[in-house]
């Protein structure tokens, strides 16, 4: 069965721009590499502050940070689906080369494997 190549790559078209837009929100592009995204600073004045307020301020950047990871992992998946698009290697499994179940791919666009080679 043949994949609908248009339908899959608007799905991860939308996805990248759903995950960039949440990305900005708690991230910014690293600007010694910005193929990475790194968690925004705290905007929080520590330098006077007592130890909860710094406890805090670092609570909130790994909590920033950890997000930034989930999404930023997502986000290089969907590119990587993007790229293979336009390859002409979208939708085969990277284990066995056979094509990827559509159910697969519908539920996520950015599968690497076949139901067969999933983790």
């Amino acid at each position: 069965m043949a994949i609908d190549i248009d339908h899959f790559k608007k799905k991860l078209e939308d996805e990248k721009q759903e995950l960039e837009a949440e990305l900005a929100k708690v991230g910014r592009k690293d600007p010694d590499n910005p193929s990475n995204w790194e968690a925004k600073p705290t905007e929080r004045d520590v330098s006077q502050a007592d130890e909860n307020v710094v406890a805090d301020a670092i609570s909130d950047y790994e909590d920033a940070s950890a997000i930034v990871n989930t999404l930023e992992a997502r986000y290089k998946d969907v590119k990587s689906g993007l790229d293979k698009i336009k390859h002409n290697v979208y939708g085969q499994c990277q284990v066995c080369k056979k094509e990827i179940e559509t159910d697969r791919l519908e539920a996520n666009p950015a599968a690497r494997t076949c139901k067969e080679h999933m983790n």
